[in-house]
């Protein structure tokens, strides 16, 4: 699905996946294809395109960031992603890796609810709690709420001040890979 060129996005493709015993997050394999390549389909023909991770083969050019400090947290991976495309000033979308069931209709809903009420600052998926790692926001006003020390620190309790509008989530589509039960689970579908 094409964004007109109106759409940027940051994938978070770092963290030490403990509870996958460390392997690499981003190349769970889910479906015959990688995590980080699911979540590359999703975000379109996003540009600037983002993923905050250590580098990877992909099949499309990526600008690659870190967290500073390494292992900050994936409210320092927000802050590194948005410092590494200061050009960009419309909407972004921040999408976690391990969600394999999100998809480009995912992310254009959540990029139409966001243009659909004047003045939203984001819209985030809702599974019946927030997905905080599933939206689409003004990149002036994500950048605007980012503290000055973001190492740490909690998404929710930094996003949510932002109020985002909420859109429901279809099927499992806020599900996430955090063991590999949840990757054998997801073939298995």
């Amino acid at each position: 699905m094409a964004w007109n060129g109106d759409l940027a996005a940051v994938v978070l493709a770092g963290g030490a996946a403990t509870r996958l015993g460390g392997v690499d997050k981003a190349r769970v394999e889910v479906h015959g294809r990688t995590l980080l390549q699911h979540t590359l389909a999703a975000v379109g023909e996003a540009s600037p395109l983002v993923v905050v991770g250590p580098p990877r083969e992909t099949d499309r050019p990526v600008r690659w960031t870190l967290e500073s400090p390494a292992g900050g947290g994936p409210l320092a991976a927000i802050d590194a992603g948005l410092r590494a495309m200061p050009e960009c000033r419309g909407p972004v979308a921040v999408v976690a890796v391990d969600h394999p069931c999100v998809t480009d209709e995912t992310v254009c809903r959540l990029l139409t609810a966001l243009r659909a009420e004047p003045g939203a600052t984001g819209a985030v998926l809702d599974d019946g709690r927030m997905q905080w790692l599933l939206g689409v926001w003004q990149s002036e006003t994500l950048r605007a709420v980012m503290p000055e020390q973001v190492s740490g620190r909690s998404v929710r309790a930094v996003l949510s001040e932002l109020r985002p509008t909420r859109v429901p989530a279809k099927g499992a589509e806020a599900s996430d890979v955090d063991t590999p039960g949840d990757a054998r689970s997801f073939d298995a579908r």
